[in-house]
């Protein structure tokens, strides 16, 4: 009888491990990510954000800005929309030697926390790489992306939003920006990465200026910028060997 009992014990500790099992991998495919939860970005705490995961099980908040929708969040991913990795090249020689999409952290860091909260700087070969940078429903942002955002900051008037945007797009409190007026009222939360030099593969600029790229250009490559001296927004091309950050809005 004791041996029956036992036996029935075991029998209904193993489904018990399987259906626990069975619930995690429905509920988060990877539940183990470890930049997961470790961002130190101060979000608007007046405002509703959303969540979204991309294709390296990797969460963010969104936000809902007119009529658009963008990660509150850098781009982190590791790998491309169809599972392929991305290098991750530290070294700054083949940095610059590079015609095929990499990415790296700042200073090629390894903590968590900064991993979390500047997210990945990337190369414009990952971005306009084929195989997708951005999640599934998502796309790197266009210059008439941007263009939409900040006319829409600007209470319609593109001009006006060029003077004033980068205010309303900044993570507010000086806590990773060096001081200015910003104030988050968009929700953005944009923050400071710094880049990677194209020519030596150096790092320089955190909290100092955040740059993302555009989904456009062939020899150069299109990136917007803000930066920690005023409430200007700015568009240029770059050598696409630039380490940048990436912000992705919804289809």
């Amino acid at each position: 009888m004791t041996n029956r009992i036992l036996a029935f014990n075991l029998f209904a500790l193993f489904i018990l491990l399987i259906f626990a099992n069975s619930c995690c991998k429905d509920d988060d495919p990877k539940p183990n990510n470890p930049t997961n939860g470790h961002t130190t970005a101060v979000f608007n705490p007046n405002l509703k954000y959303g969540t979204m995961t991309d294709q390296d099980g990797n969460i963010y908040k969104t936000i809902t800005i007119g009529t658009q929708t963008w990660m509150a969040e850098n781009l982190r991913t590791k790998i491309y929309r169809n599972g392929d990795s991305i290098p991750n090249v530290t070294d700054t020689a083949q940095w610059v030697d590079l015609t095929t999409g990499a990415y790296c952290y700042y200073n090629n860091t390894k903590d968590i926390d900064s991993i979390a909260t500047f997210g990945g700087l990337y190369n414009w070969y990952a971005v306009s790489d084929s195989r997708g940078l951005a999640p599934k429903g998502w796309h790197v942002p266009t210059d008439a992306d941007w263009t939409t955002l900040v006319t829409y900051l600007g209470n319609g008037n593109l001009t006006l939003g060029n003077s004033i945007a980068g205010n309303k797009m900044k993570e507010a409190g000086g806590k990773h920006w060096s001081p200015s007026e910003e104030d988050n009222s968009s929700g953005f939360t944009a923050l400071p990465g710094g880049w990677r030099y194209y020519d030596d593969g150096k790092f320089n600029f955190i909290r100092y200026y955040g740059n993302w790229w555009s989904a456009k250009g062939v020899y150069y490559a299109y990136f917007f910028s803000l930066s920690c001296m005023d409430g200007n927004v700015f568009w240029a091309i770059n050598y696409p060997n630039y380490g940048y950050s990436v912000r992705c809005i919804k289809d």
